[in-house]
C-alpha cells in the first residue's frame, strides 16, 4: 500500500513536492487557502531567475550549490512538462551584468566580490567548473555580440554563462495541470486551522496522513516564530521596441535592477528588497525607480506598455538560508527567501530523501534541523 502525504501550501515548492512524490508512488493531497492560480503566493510575483553565481553577491555558497544542483532538475522537469503538452518558457543563455560609465566602480566591486567568494568556496559548496562559466571583462565587441541592442550604450560588463530563467506564471499553471493529470487531490480554497504530525485540520474535518509537509511560507509564522517577510516588487511590461536575449542586471548605487525577458517582447523588471511585511501595491517611488533604471538600460522601454505591477513578501529566516524542520510524521520547509526558483528542485530532492530514509549528502546536512538523518559517505 502506498504511503500518504498531506502538503499544506500550493506555491512553487508545494506543487513541485506534490508532483514529485506522486510520480514516486505516494498518495498526495495538496491544500491551499487560495485558488489554483495562487495570486497571493510569492512565486506568482517572482521573476524566475536561475542565477547561482550572480546570487553569490548577497547569498551564502550553500545557495549557489543548491542552484547548480537544481539546474539539471529544471531541465528534466521542463522536458516532462513538454511531453504532457504543457510548455513553459525556460532558457539558460547566461546573465549579462552591466553598468554605466560613472558606475563602473560598482561593476568592479561586484566582480572582485564574486572572485573572492568563488576562491574561498569549497568544492562541496560550488563546483570548480563555476569559474569556467565566467567572462569577467567583456570587450565592447563581445558585449554587442551578446546583446546587439546594448552595443554603444555600455562598453564593459560581466557575462556569466549557463545561468537563466523560467517563466514563473507559466510554470505555476503547467504544474497545476500536471497535478490534475497525476490525480493529486487538490483542496483549493481550503484554509488549514492546524498542522500536526500526520494530521491536517480543516473545517469541518481532520485529514490523516503518514506524513504532513508544511510549505506555507509566511503562512507558517504561527508555528515558526522567526520567519519574517521581505518585500519585493516587480513590474511586467510589453516592450516591442526592445529585444534582449537573456537576463540583464544593472549595477547602480541607488537603483540596481534586473530585466528578465519573456517570450514576445514581454519583460519582468525588479530587484527591490525591503525589510517589510507590507503587501500593499507597488509604491510610486519603487515603480519610478524600476522603470527609470530600465529606461537607462534601453530607451525602447519608454514606449513599453505596463501590464501589471505586483508586490509580495518572501519568507526569510535570520540567516537567509532555507531550513527543513524534521520530526516523525511532520516536515516544515521555509526560508527560501529570494531564491525560491533557483533552489526549489534540489530542496524537493532533499525532502524526498528524508521521507524515504535515503542518505542526505553531507553538504546539505545544514539544511535539516531535528531528527536523525543518515549521511552520505
Amino acid at each position: 500500500m502506498s504511503q500518504t502525504v498531506g502538503i499544506v501550501g500550493a506555491g512553487l515548492l508545494g506543487r513541485l513536492l506534490a508532483l514529485t512524490l506522486r510520480q514516486r508512488g505516494w498518495q498526495v493531497s495538496l491544500f491551499d487557502k487560495d485558488g489554483p492560480t495562487v495570486p497571493n503566493s510569492c512565486g506568482y510575483a517572482g521573476a524566475g531567475m536561475l542565477s547561482p553565481i550572480s546570487e553569490l553577491e548577497s547569498a551564502e555558497p550553500l545557495i549557489a550549490r543548491l542552484g547548480f544542483d537544481s539546474l539539471p532538475l529544471w531541465r528534466q522537469l521542463i522536458t516532462s512538462l513538454n511531453r504532457l503538452d504543457l510548455p513553459v518558457y525556460f532558457q539558460t543563455e547566461g546573465t549579462l551584468i552591466v553598468a554605466h560609465h560613472l558606475d563602473n566602480a560598482d561593476l568592479h566591486h561586484f566582480r572582485h566580490m564574486l572572485q573572492s567568494k568563488l576562491r574561498h568556496c569549497q568544492n562541496s559548496e560550488v563546483p570548480a567548473s563555476a569559474l569556467n562559466a565566467l567572462n569577467w571583462q567583456l570587450t565592447p565587441q563581445t558585449l554587442t555580440t551578446l546583446e546587439p541592442e546594448l552595443g554603444g550604450r555600455f562598453h564593459s560588463g560581466i557575462f556569466i554563462q549557463e545561468e537563466g530563467q523560467i517563466d514563473n506564471r507559466q510554470l505555476l499553471l503547467a504544474l497545476e495541470n500536471a497535478l490534475q493529470l497525476a490525480e493529486v487531490q487538490c483542496h483549493w480554497h481550503t484554509p488549514v486551522q492546524e498542522i500536526q504530525a500526520g494530521m491536517v485540520q480543516t473545517h469541518p474535518r481532520d485529514w490523516r496522513f503518514d506524513w504532513v509537509i508544511d510549505c506555507r511560507g509566511l503562512g507558517a509564522k504561527p508555528d515558526w516564530n522567526n520567519v519574517r517577510g521581505v518585500r519585493g516588487e516587480i513590474v511586467r511590461v510589453y516592450a516591442p521596441e526592445v529585444t534582449l536575449n537573456r537576463p540583464v542586471r544593472l549595477m547602480h548605487p541607488r537603483y540596481p535592477l534586473y530585466i528578465a525577458p519573456r517570450e514576445n517582447h514581454h519583460y519582468v523588471i525588479g530587484a527591490t528588497s525591503i525589510e517589510s511585511e507590507d503587501t500593499k501595491p507597488v509604491t510610486v517611488q519603487s515603480a519610478m525607480e524600476l522603470l527609470s533604471a530600465a529606461f537607462a538600460v534601453h530607451e525602447g522601454f519608454a514606449e513599453a506598455s505596463i501590464l501589471d505591477s505586483l508586490a509580495n513578501c518572501r519568507p526569510a529566516l535570520p540567516d537567509h538560508l532555507p531550513q527543513i524542520q524534521s520530526s516523525p510524521g511532520l516536515l516544515r520547509i521555509n526560508g527560501l527567501y529570494r531564491h525560491g526558483f533557483l533552489i526549489a528542485p534540489q530542496l524537493v530532492e532533499v525532502t524526498c530523501n528524508l521521507l524515504s530514509g535515503r542518505p542526505t549528502p553531507e553538504h546539505y546536512q545544514a539544511l535539516i534541523q531535528g531528527g536523525t538523518v543518515p549521511v552520505c559517505p
